[in-house]
């Protein structure tokens, strides 16, 4: 399973304490772009990004390779997507991943790739 950048960000909250412990038990991985949109906030504050670098290091990293590039580019000429979204979806496609993420609707469109977001109450 991969996490999405928007479910590290909310995991970093108090009031997603749920969350956390979802990611404790699921071990998620995630992509290295998701490393770059998190800790690449323009306005992000050195105690953020340390306690974003210290959660980041208790999670496995997976890095992209060529065939992700070339999935990521045929995601973007079917639909308008942030280069990140693509680079992501095309990261769960290439090593078979599941997607967590708070932004389902952004993913669902993508065949054979399978989306959940654990902040809704009938998530596994």
């Amino acid at each position: 399973m991969l996490i999405d950048s928007n479910l590290i960000i909310y995991a970093l909250q108090p009031q997603y304490s749920e969350l956390q412990e979802w990611i404790i038990d699921n071990e998620p991985q995630y992509s290295i772009i998701s490393r770059v949109e998190v800790l690449g906030f323009a306005r992000i504050q050195p105690l953020e990004k340390q306690a974003i670098t210290d959660f980041l290091e208790n999670l496995t990293v997976i890095y992209l390779n060529e065939n992700c590039y070339k999935i990521a580019i045929d995601l973007k000429q079917q639909r308008k997507m942030t280069l990140g979204d693509a680079l992501i979806a095309a990261t769960c496609l290439e090593y078979n991943k599941v997607l967590a993420t708070r932004n389902t609707a952004d993913f669902t469109w993508i065949q054979n790739l399978e989306v959940i977001n654990p902040l809704e109450t009938n998530c596994p």
